[in-house]
Parts: C-alpha cells; sequence; structure tokens
C-alpha cells in the first residue's frame, strides 16, 4: 500500500522550540557571537522544511520561537522577576529570520508554509497571566531545593532533591523551560482567541491536489 496518498495529506507541525540557543548559551554565553549562530539555525529549519515538502508533504506549519527570555532559566538572575531583554533582542531576531525565509521559500514552492505565532501568544499569556489564574508567571513550579539539583533530581538513596509548588494549575512554568499543562492550556486559548490557529485551516485554502 502506497504511503504518497496520506504523506499529501498529512499537517506536518515542526518546532524549533529553542534548545539550539539553550545549548548554545550554555556553552558560550550571552555574547553577540549568537548573531552569527541565530541565521544557521534559520537556514537549517529552513533547509528541513524543503525537505519535508520533497517528501509529498503539501500541508506544514512551523512556529516561531517563544520568548525565552522569559523562561525561567534566563529569569532566574532577576529573582524571576522580569525578561530579559538582550535575551528578547535574539529572539526577535530569529523570528525575523524565519518570517523572511518561509516568506522567501513560499515564493520558489507551490504549496505555502504558515507559521504559528506562539511567541505573541506567551507573551500575551505572561502579560495578563491573571485572566487564566496564572500566579507568578515567570517562576518555576518545580526546582532542585538547592544550586546543584534539577527538577526530578532523585539520589541514590531514592530520596526526592526537588521541591514542587502547593498550585501547579496556578504556574505557567513547570521547570525552568517548560510550560506547565495549565500553562500551555492558556497559551492554546489565547492563539484560539487571536485565530493564529487559524493557520492550521488555512492548509487547506493554500495546499494544492
Amino acid at each position: 500500500m502506497s504511503t504518497m496518498p496520506q504523506i499529501s495529506t498529512t499537517l506536518a507541525y515542526v518546532s524549533a522550540a529553542g534548545n539550539d540557543y539553550m545549548y548554545y548559551l550554555a556553552k558560550h554565553s550571552i555574547t553577540l557571537n549568537i548573531l552569527f549562530f541565530i541565521p544557521k539555525v534559520v537556514d537549517q529549519i529552513s533547509k528541513n522544511l524543503l525537505r519535508i515538502q520533497e517528501l509529498g508533504v503539501k500541508k506544514i506549519v512551523v512556529g516561531d520561537l517563544p520568548p525565552l527570555d522569559c523562561i525561567p532559566l534566563i529569569t532566574n538572575s532577576s529573582s524571576f522577576t522580569q525578561c530579559n531583554a538582550i535575551i528578547d533582542i535574539f529572539v526577535l531576531f530569529h523570528n525575523v529570520l524565519l518570517t523572511n525565509s518561509v516568506t522567501k521559500l513560499n515564493k520558489e514552492q507551490r504549496d505555502q508554509v504558515l507559521i504559528l505565532d506562539l511567541h505573541n501568544s506567551f507573551k500575551s499569556v505572561i502579560k495578563n497571566s491573571s485572566n487564566y489564574n496564572i500566579q507568578n508567571p515567570l517562576t518555576p513550579c518545580c526546582v532542585g531545593v538547592s544550586g546543584e539539583y534539577n527538577c526530578g533530581s532523585v539520589v541514590d538513596n531514592g530520596e526526592k532533591k526537588y521541591k514542587v509548588c502547593d498550585e501547579p494549575k496556578s504556574a505557567f512554568y513547570w521547570d525552568v523551560v517548560h510550560p506547565t499543562q495549565a500553562g500551555w492550556k492558556a497559551v492554546f486559548n489565547e492563539l484560539q482567541r487571536n485565530s493564529a490557529l487559524q493557520v492550521f485551516y488555512e492548509t487547506n485554502q493554500h495546499t494544492s491536489y
């Protein structure tokens, strides 16, 4: 049985949520050299999108970069009180390059790639967290008991070396990077409110069979 008909009607969601940058920052800290690294990441994303199209997938949505400047791993330096303005510049630079790259790809290819606006949805939830019953949106719910431990750390004798907040449903971030279930639900609702999820339906209009 051929898989091509299935591939041609499949919707592919491509996520580049920031692992490349987290790894880079862990190795190099925050320097202007990242401005030379970002285009390489976006270029590889573009190549991956083209490769997926060449496989026969006609419906592709790629997420832009969420606000890494607001993750607890970064906001820890301000006692979880504010996002990092420098990281924000890098994130916006990535998203501008991604938009330009996708625009160029769409001009060259028959089928269109669409961008899911995660960045503004995350920012909106963080800014208006009380609308979603979220408290202290920049503070993680699950953390290590000390700097040498992380969320989920367990030592050899089975002792847990992490602690979890009393109200996970009121937290936006679960650990220093990942949102909670409540956080993702708020982002989803924000995407719906701003019709951002329409991109998943628009693929039907832009796709030729």
